[in-house]
């Protein structure tokens, strides 16, 4: 149920009860809510101590935010008083931190850099996205984590994980596993890239366009690719929202093909979940913004609240999570993780050097 419904039928049942709904609702969401807030300043601040003393920020918020919540959910037996308010976080608040995600994007200023480029991001997301799945059928990785791999190495790490985990009906435990080796990746390509980079003899554009195929995160990219320029870093950064782009695309298609397979073992789904309404406004907020809608003061605005709501929706995660399930991963979610981006660090490094 989106947020904007679940709203509505609390105002209708308000309306119906008006001495007992409303603080019902507050007592149930509110101490779960107000949890995940705390974990998620926490974030911020060890985000800001690590930034003082590395003088880089290698772990962003959103992994942080997971790994604190995990943290407080192995020290703390957690009262059930906290559950509706960390799952209302988890579901509700990172759907919409995807909606305000595409008021990030424009349209206008990516087809601008030609299509070139805009055939070569798409092509490298597919390749990974085809090679993932491959590498997780010969692993014997279950479907699910499997798709949540590719999504994240192939797209934008946590982010797309999150966004696509309730459309094939992933687990928890799932997630978060998944999140766990995805990140431990991702941050190896973050700090490797720089070692790397400099023996190949590529351009500053190439070496930018690398970060962007292979990074999960815009400042991740920032970190990746800073070194190499001020040219590089526009690239980067450019290629990386281009994969972004992908998300949607990609969302529906797997929309799609579950809900024919819903259909083809008797499970009945409705027209409202063929495609999620978070991926929807997703695209309607880059319609919007490539349009001129959204006026540029309140850019800043939601991409801070984006990345808030995102943040509390990672520590609700991990305050979800037992981590004795992560440990218990399986050594084909590891292999599948390390030979996926393999691959996609192999295949962009040898894209650059077939271009250049």
């Amino acid at each position: 149920m989106s947020p904007a419904r679940e709203i509505i039928m609390h105002i209708s049942c308000f309306r119906n009860r008006p001495a007992l709904r409303l603080p019902e609702i507050l007592v149930t969401r509110f101490p779960g809510i107000a949890l995940c807030a705390v974990t998620a300043l926490l974030a911020f601040e060890a985000e800001k101590i690590e930034r003082a003393f590395l003088q880089k920020s290698w772990l962003e918020m959103l992994n942080l935010a997971l790994v604190i919540g995990v943290c407080l959910r192995l020290v703390s037996s957690r009262s059930r008083v906290f559950d509706l308010g960390i799952r209302f976080c988890s579901k509700s608040l990172l759907d919409v931190a995807i909606v305000l995600l595409g008021a990030g994007f424009s349209l206008r200023g990516i087809v601008s850099a030609g299509p070139g480029i805009l055939v070569c991001v798409f092509g490298m997301v597919a390749f990974s996205l085809a090679l993932t799945i491959l590498i997780g059928r010969l692993t014997g990785l279950p479907r699910s984590q499997t798709l949540l791999v590719a999504c994240g190495n192939s797209i934008c790490g946590n982010s797309a994980i999150m966004a696509v985990a309730p459309v094939i009906h992933a687990r928890d435990e799932d997630i978060g596993a998944t999140l766990a080796f995805t990140a431990a990746g991702g941050l190896a390509i973050v700090l490797g890239l720089p070692l790397l980079l400099p023996f190949l003899h590529l351009s500053d554009i190439a070496e930018g366009s690398v970060a962007g195929l292979t990074v999960y995160a815009v400042p991740q990219v920032m970190a990746a690719a800073s070194p190499f320029g001020a040219a590089a870093l526009h690239t980067g950064t450019l290629v990386k929202l281009m994969r972004v782009l992908t998300l949607g695309p990609v969302c529906i298609v797997l929309s799609l093909l579950y809900t024919r397979k819903n259909r083809q073992t008797g499970t009945h789904q409705t027209s409202r979940q063929l495609i999620p309404w978070y991926i929807t406004g997703f695209l309607l907020m880059i319609t919007c913004r490539s349009f001129n809608i959204i006026p540029e003061a309140f850019l800043p605005v939601l991409n801070t609240l984006a990345t808030t709501l995102t943040v509390m929706a990672m520590a609700a995660l991990g305050l979800s999570i037992d981590v004795r399930s992560v440990f218990k991963a399986s050594g084909s979610l590891m292999l599948t993780v390390a030979l996926s981006l393999a691959g996609l660090v192999s295949a962009s490094l040898a894209l650059m050097k077939i271009l250049t």
